[in-house]
């Protein structure tokens, strides 16, 4: 797996569903994050990213790899408001939290997506345990390539994670 060596910027949100707590990428450090853009609108979204979004979740410990999906409303900002998005949640039984993107500020591409350079949906964000990005894709990705890489970066976190906690003590 290629590192690419920037750190994950934090995301833009205007607000959070299926959580109690908004979250920062910098509160998850020592966890894999896998960040999936979608839009509900979108067929590769529905048919691919959603579906992997949810097995990654149900496959992988939670104190290893968390799951986080970021709406990215920049087709139908009209249309799809927070409670399309949240009955959307609710119809196809997510259970990892999903960030609302805030809205563009120059345009119509949101502040994360922005942020990420992401060109479109669905797009997919690997961040290791030390906020590094180590992936980013545009379109549907092989779920036996991500569940590999996935767990690779689980792997290799935590034996450097361990190691960098018990040598700073």
């Amino acid at each position: 797996m290629t590192t690419i060596t920037a750190y994950a910027p934090e995301m833009l949100v205007h607000s959070w569903l299926n959580t109690d707590r908004p979250l920062l990428l910098s509160g998850l450090r020592g966890r894999v994050i896998v960040l999936t853009a979608f839009q509900v609108l979108c067929p590769a979204s529905i048919g691919h990213a959603i579906p992997q979004a949810q097995r990654i979740h149900e496959t992988f410990e939670p104190n290893d790899v968390t799951v986080i999906g970021l709406h990215a409303n920049f087709e139908h900002p009209d249309a799809v408001t927070p409670a399309v998005i949240k009955a959307f949640i609710q119809e196809y039984r997510l259970k990892f939290p999903v960030a609302l993107d805030l809205a563009g500020l120059s345009g119509p591409i949101p502040q994360t997506m922005d942020r990420y350079k992401m060109r479109g949906t669905p797009s997919l964000v690997l961040i290791d345990r030390h906020g590094m990005v180590r992936k980013h894709s545009f379109g549907p990705v092989d779920d036996l390539r991500i569940g590999a890489e996935i767990g690779a970066l689980a792997q290799e976190g935590r034996t450097v994670f361990a190691f960098s906690r018990s040598s700073a003590a």
